[in-house]
């Protein structure tokens, strides 16, 4: 069955105006969104090389943090650990995904508006004020506000069509919905 999830998949492109693409073949890695891909993602990883930062790593996604009262500290930290881990991908065939990876800093003071100088390949990484990690936006001072906001901006259509559903003469009852 794993053998069935990481191995032998295709897909076609198809655009717009209906043209198809040919038939392409997936050399590695497994479905996006795979029930067993957070599951493989952890057996894969356990040896991931020792950072002086702590590593939080489920489902592909991997996020390095670290405190320190010095800036210079945290950014010189960041910088060796993601050469220790762009190693470590390295070693076992795994590539970093670079539109998603980016240097953040959180903080409570007037600090918090300060970008840090992370690198990665000798290339610096964007800042971002706001990240996502597994979905979740983050802010500087980690009050989750603007991740509620975008939630309430989604429910709130969602939750006027159930209204008017539960007010209607027909289909299920407001205990079903």
């Amino acid at each position: 069955m794993i053998m069935e999830m990481v191995g032998n998949h295709s897909f076609t492109l198809t655009t717009g105006n209906s043209k198809r693409s040919r038939l392409r073949r997936l050399k590695n890695g497994v479905p996006q969104g795979s029930v067993l891909a957070p599951l493989l993602f952890n057996i894969y990883i356990p040896d991931l090389a020792a950072t002086v930062s702590r590593n939080y790593a489920y489902a592909a996604n991997l996020a390095i943090m670290h405190a320190d009262g010095d800036w210079q500290a945290v950014e010189g930290v960041l910088t060796k650990d993601m050469a220790t881990v762009g190693q470590y991908l390295q070693t076992w065939k795994l590539k970093l995904t670079t539109i998603k990876t980016v240097a953040a800093a959180f903080h409570l003071n007037k600090e918090a508006k300060r970008e840090l100088k992370v690198k990665s390949n000798n290339e610096t990484l964007p800042f971002c004020s706001e990240p996502k990690y597994l979905g979740v936006t983050l802010d500087r001072s980690l009050t989750y506000r603007r991740h509620l906001e975008s939630l309430c901006k989604k429910l709130t259509p969602r939750v006027a069509l159930l209204r008017r559903l539960v007010g209607s003469g027909w289909g299920a009852g407001a205990t079903t919905l």
